[in-house]
């Protein structure tokens, strides 16, 4: 059985740096992402949507620049949910949503960079304005999917995070971390 690809692989007409598709976004936060109509589905959505089915995987075929975007936030949420997994206490609402926008604004690696993880599928930014660019983008794109990944933990309205989302805080993706 195939993995789920990302639907937006067949946009044409979006800027790519490297070989990563700068996707638009439903957002509120500043940035360099175009903003998607509110009404589609964007990125974030299919990233949450598909990151239970898609993390029971260890291969993943790439066919398109959107499934590069859609690997490495999938592999962010699983950071996240190791993040709420390993706290002490069971974080509340409010404190997972500061850890996580902490974890997402926090420096990390991107395609070109010698400790990113998958650097044998990226291509590197062809600049350093366009690495700058990819930067600010995955920041941008990070802190909206940690703010709907908090809303989608603590949906029920318990102050705890769905254990069925918590039950994939230590399964892999395709056996990799970001390493956040």
């Amino acid at each position: 059985m195939p993995a789920y690809h990302s639907s937006l692989n067949e946009f044409e007409d979006v800027r790519q740096v490297g070989n990563m598709s700068i996707l638009p976004i439903k957002t509120k936060i500043r940035g360099p992402a175009p903003v998607a109509e509110p009404q589609q589905a964007d990125i974030i959505d299919e990233t949450l949507d598909l990151f239970r089915a898609n993390s029971l995987f260890r291969n993943f075929e790439i066919k398109g620049p959107a499934d590069r975007v859609l690997i490495v936030l999938i592999l962010f949420v699983s950071d996240c949910l190791a993040k709420i997994g390993t706290a002490r206490t069971i974080p509340t609402q409010v404190e997972a949503s500061k850890v996580l926008n902490t974890l997402s604004v926090d420096n990390f690696p991107i395609p070109g960079d010698a400790n990113f993880a998958l650097n044998s599928h990226y291509a590197a930014p062809a600049n350093r304005a366009d690495a700058e660019y990819l930067r600010t983008y995955l920041t941008q794109v990070r802190q909206e999917l940690a703010a709907r990944l908090v809303e989608r933990l603590y949906a029920d309205g318990t102050g705890r995070p769905s254990k069925w989302w918590m039950a994939f805080q230590k399964r892999r993706f395709m056996n990799r971390s970001l390493g956040s």
